[in-house]
């Protein structure tokens, strides 16, 4: 991608912000729309690790690193301490790539 890409999409973004607080100017989002909102990260984050996790050029691909994230999930699920969900799920993927 070229720095003038890079510059180009970085000031649309600013100019997005910056139109959204000139239209609100301050006002609340009604009730649906901000439950919404608030909800974005929480969908977002499992989305991009989906996508580096089990995309490789452009195709769909099941290798050592979806099976370290799902045991990292499995982990997390049974409510492990974070450094042991981090831990275990790159002692999986280490495991499944020296097996393979």
């Amino acid at each position: 991608m070229s720095w003038l890409a890079i510059f180009v999409l970085a000031a649309g973004a600013y100019a997005l912000k910056a139109l959204g607080v000139l239209v609100l100017g301050g006002r609340e989002l009604p009730a649906p729309v901000a439950r919404c909102v608030a909800l974005l990260p929480a969908a977002l984050l499992p989305a991009l690790v989906a996508v580096q996790t089990l995309t490789t050029d452009d195709r769909w691909v099941l290798d050592a690193r979806a099976a370290g994230v799902g045991a990292a999930i499995v982990a997390a699920w049974r409510r492990a301490p974070f450094p042991v969900v981090i831990l275990l799920g790159a002692a999986v993927t280490a495991g499944v790539r020296a097996l393979g």
